[in-house]
């Protein structure tokens, strides 16, 4: 579950559409590496993200590994976690580079590549 706190921060950050040193540690010390997250944290990063305009290189390392760190902490990726995923990394039916580097690591983490994460990752992969 989400914190008032964590919504304050992301809402304050989305304000200026950008991510600064700064508010990129204070989102690491609120939201941690990814592994204890909640999926309404997950959520709420993914909302960030979108959200901000100017995403500079360490931010983007920051909330691709929270959110990979989070998806191999799951365990497995099942139907509903395919599809989440799938909702993130597609866009018009387009998985950019970082999505698929992302899927690669997760391929070789994950305990188990079930159908629906097996799907996601061939989609991504034969789309350019």
């Amino acid at each position: 579950m989400t914190t008032g706190k964590q919504r304050q921060l992301v809402e304050a950050i989305a304000k200026d559409r950008k991510v600064e040193s700064d508010e990129l540690e204070t989102l690491r010390r609120e939201f941690g590496d990814g592994s204890k997250i909640t999926r309404d944290e997950a959520d709420l990063l993914v909302e960030l993200f979108k959200r901000v305009e100017r995403k500079g290189p360490a931010f983007e390392d920051y909330f691709y590994r929270a959110i990979e760190i989070y998806t191999v902490s799951q365990g497995t990726v099942d139907a509903e976690l395919a599809s989440w995923l799938r909702r993130l990394f597609l866009t018009n039916g387009v998985c950019g580079d970082r999505p698929r580097k992302v899927l690669h690591e997760l391929k070789g983490q994950l305990k188990e590549n079930n159908p629906d994460f097996q799907t996601l990752f061939h989609d991504c992969m034969k789309t350019s």
